[in-house]
């Protein structure tokens, strides 16, 4: 029996003659090996584990995430007489896809034609019945209040975030901790209790307690190339999911597309004179239209190519494929190019966006659903989840406010700061009738054992490789867009293989890799989620296209799909009708 040398003593080529050669290397690829990294599946650990030393950190609100939603979370939470803490996995303003939004959607009665009643009308039939008029009517009734503090602190004075939203969080003198990644959410006596995670620059546990925690973690995908969103990998909604908290949307997709030329260049496929990263953020109002559905992607798989941007799209009509209500059929809308505040492309055949003109290819944005879809189950108005003490805002917050499709420019940009503000003042007045919760010493020693176990796994799979699979599994066209049911068990069948073998072998040699891990992890979950939430629709509506169900069911399907952790561990899915 041949056994192997310390990894670090051996090299490449003389492993591959113990292995046998091509098949060694089949082997290492397959177990996670990186020979470039000479770490061929053991974890040769870059940080002394035992050295870690540990914060503890109180709050009456916590906000995690410090994008549009968790600045309003923190302000409001604040001004309503709690002491206020954020904590972000990035910097301030430049958190998820904060500094890529630059138009937000204002209603301003006194100058638009619709009533706000019309508006959530015009809304509910774009996004088919999918919408929550509830959250549709608070994004456009409280819209203008947050863009004209918005004003007041330099928001739409520099394409740069950071400085704008310095100045009311230093103004309240509102601590801010920055690059700690949150692992978990922590439950005590059935409700919120606090939060845990570690810092990316120094060998530190944080360990956060706090009455009310607000989750502004943003959406997330499968690290797709091409879009803003590598670094979100919904792992607010992940933790949530894990103490008991309901998920909602996962079968709704986001249809950005990409330059077909040099489609993971993200700069520029969306820079350039007038592109989104260089402008300055701006306003605009009323454009309700029904956009970036599955329509690009049904006609690229029924053609095989690309598709053609531009006013005229493709000049390929191909029959049948995703839905669009007569009223917001192409003919009826304007051109959105050069229009103040346009955050996206067009709809498809549509004038391009800043950037995006050429040939589009799907994908960009793999994993993630339209703004507002998916995330946490709201039991109210109030951004509440179904644990008490535990909010959540912006694209973390599944409230449907557009429904299943995207319906007007703007509004996802607005609603992060609607509901932020809504959540931190819901979350203060929680805070007023609870005594500030004990998390016990056994519980703090089981979250720092989760933690730290990448890093004291002895051997196992890379994040970064198990990154690679998942996504060759779920972001091809005819698994994620496309969907029949065949297809979508064949990839769960990969997943639950990932989720069941390769999730608890996660290795990591450093905090880099340990926030990989972490975020891996997140995707698995999220990919299950959405496969099974996908099978479970069998209809076709809005961003959510079956192939084998191709038309709409309203008499069984006019219902959310809700997801939350069984008693004995398992996914378990129920239906939220509309109208409830």
């Amino acid at each position: 029996m041949t056994t192997l040398q310390n990894p670090k003593e051996m090299s490449r080529r003389k492993f591959m003659a113990v292995a046998g050669g091509a098949a060694g290397l089949a082997a290492m690829a397959a177990m996670g090996f990186s020979p470039e990294r000479e770490a061929y599946g053991a974890n040769i650990p870059e940080i002394d584990i035992d050295k870690m030393s540990y914060a503890e950190n109180e709050a009456d609100v916590l906000v995690i995430g410090g994008g549009m939603a968790g600045l309003f979370a923190a302000v409001k939470a604040h001004d309503a007489g709690s002491k206020v803490m954020m904590v972000s996995k990035g910097r301030l303003g430049s958190s998820g896809m904060t500094p890529f939004a630059k138009g937000i959607f204002t209603y301003d009665p006194a100058r638009e034609k619709l009533s706000l009643d019309e508006f959530v009308d015009t809304v509910s039939r774009s996004a088919l019945g999918t919408n929550n008029p509830i959250y549709t009517r608070q994004m456009a009734e409280h819209s203008l209040a947050r863009v004209n503090e918005l004003k007041q602190w330099g928001f739409f004075e520099s394409p740069l975030y950071n400085k704008s939203f310095n100045n009311p969080v230093k103004e309240r003198n509102i601590p801010v901790k920055e690059r700690i990644v949150i692992t978990h959410l922590i439950k005590e006596d059935g409700r919120i209790a606090g939060a845990a995670g570690f810092n990316l620059d120094e060998e530190k546990i944080h360990f956060f307690k706090a009455k009310s925690v607000i989750l502004c973690t943003g959406a997330g995908g499968f690290k797709p190339n091409g879009f803003p969103i590598c670094d979100l990998t919904h792992d607010g909604t992940v933790m949530a999911y894990n103490i008991g908290a309901k998920v909602t949307g996962k079968e709704w997709n986001d249809g950005h597309p990409g330059r077909s030329e040099n489609p993971a260049a993200c700069y520029d496929g969306w820079g350039g004179v007038g592109g989104m990263f260089d402008r300055k953020p701006s306003v605009n109002g009323v454009d309700v239209h029904h956009d970036l559905g599955m329509e690009g992607n049904y006609k690229a798989y029924m053609t095989g190519n690309p598709v053609t941007g531009g006013p005229s799209g493709s000049g390929v009509t191909v029959q049948g494929g995703p839905y669009r209500p007569a009223e917001f059929a192409e003919d009826n809308y304007r051109s959105r190019e050069g229009k103040p505040g346009a955050d996206g492309p067009p709809k498809e055949g549509g004038a391009p966006g800043p950037g995006m003109g050429g040939t589009s290819v799907g994908g960009s944005s793999a994993g993630m659903a339209i703004h507002k879809s998916e995330g946490l189950v709201p039991i109210n108005e109030k951004c509440e989840s179904n644990i008490p003490g535990l909010y959540a805002a912006g694209d973390a917050l599944g409230s449907h406010m557009a429904g299943a499709i995207y319906t007007q420019v703007g509004s996802s940009l607005a609603g992060s700061a609607v509901q932020g503000a809504v959540a931190g003042k819901s979350a203060s007045e929680y805070c007023q009738g609870v005594e500030m919760p004990i998390i016990s010493k056994a519980k703090m020693n089981d979250v720092q054992e989760e933690i730290l176990a990448p890093l004291k796994r002895e051997a196992g799979y890379s994040p970064a490789w198990v990154t690679q699979t998942l996504q060759g599994i779920m972001i091809p066209n005819f698994i994620i867009y496309i969907k029949k049911e065949n297809l979508l068990k064949a990839a769960l069948a990969y997943v639950e293989e990932l989720r069941d073998h390769h999730m608890p072998m996660l290795r990591a040699a450093d905090l880099h890799e340990l926030r990989l891990a972490f975020e891996t992890a997140n995707m698995i979950v999220s990919a299950e989620m959405k496969l099974k939430a996908s099978l479970m629709r069998k209809e076709s509506r809005c961003s959510h296209f079956r192939l084998d169900y191709p038309g709409m069911d309203t008499k069984n399907w006019n219902a959310w799909i809700n997801i939350y952790k069984g008693s004995d561990g398992s996914m378990k899915f129920e239906k939220q009708p509309f109208e409830s």
